[in-house]
C-alpha cells in the first residue's frame, strides 16, 4: 500500500469488461509527511471510493489484493485505490490534507 495524490484521470474508449462503470486515475505516490512525490506516477482503478485530482489516497499496490477488492479474480487490475486520506499522524507529528 501507499499514500498518493491523484494528478489526473485517465479515459479509454475501449477497456476490459471487469473495468466498465470504473474510473482509472493517476496517482502520484507521495512521503506522507513532507508530501514530496516518492516514485512515479501509476495508473490506479477506483471502484467507489470517487476520488479525483487533488485528492490524497491510500492505494492497495499488489494485483491479488486489487482484484479481491474489485471482488473480480480476472481483472487485468494491479493497484486500485481503497480510501481517501484525511490526515496522518507519525510520532505525534500530524499532517491534515486538503
Amino acid at each position: 500500500m501507499f499514500i498518493g495524490r491523484v494528478v489526473g484521470n485517465l479515459w479509454a474508449t475501449k477497456k476490459h469488461d471487469s473495468l466498465e462503470g470504473k474510473r482509472l486515475l493517476l496517482v502520484q505516490p507521495i512521503d506522507a509527511m513532507s508530501e514530496a512525490a516518492a516514485g512515479e506516477p501509476l495508473l490506479v482503478v477506483d471502484r467507489q471510493i470517487d476520488a479525483g485530482p487533488g485528492d490524497t489516497v491510500l492505494v492497495m499496490d499488489e494485483g491479488n489484493s486489487a482484484r479481491q477488492v474489485l471482488a473480480d479474480p480476472k481483472a487485468p487490475v494491479r493497484a486500485v485505490v481503497v480510501g481517501i486520506v484525511d490526515q496522518v499522524v507519525v510520532g505525534g507529528r500530524m499532517v491534515k490534507f486538503h
